[in-house]
Order: C-alpha cells, then structure tokens, then sequence
C-alpha cells in the first residue's frame, strides 16, 4: 500500500477526496496537528544516522547550555 498526503484548501480538498473516492482510494481526513506530527516523523526518520551516544555525552552537552 501507498499513501500520499495532500495540503490544499477545503474547496479543493473535497474536490479531490471525491476523485479519490470515485478512484476506488481509501480517504482519511487528518487535522493540521495530525500533519505537522507526520512531517515531524519524517523529518526525524530522514535524519537518523543509526549511531548511539553515550548518555555521559548527552548529560555533558546538557550541563554546557
């Protein structure tokens, strides 16, 4: 399964769930809450390096600021 996320206004919003819905597609409203969270996901998952850092590191950094 596939998804795509489309941000648009609400006239244009209704216009293309119909499409999609008439498409045979699964439609699921999301508020913009929902959304940043979404893009916040991926933007982390984007960003990972698979590396570990101690928790003495952090702690040190943490103290710093």
């Amino acid at each position: 399964m596939r998804a795509i996320v489309i941000k648009a206004d609400s006239q244009n919003t209704k216009i293309l769930k119909e499409l999609a819905k008439k498409l045979g597609a699964d439609v699921i409203n999301i508020n913009e809450e929902q959304y940043e969270d979404l893009a916040l996901g991926l933007l982390m998952d984007k960003s990972k390096t698979g590396e570990t850092v101690s928790r003495e590191s952090i702690m040190n950094k943490l103290e710093r600021k």
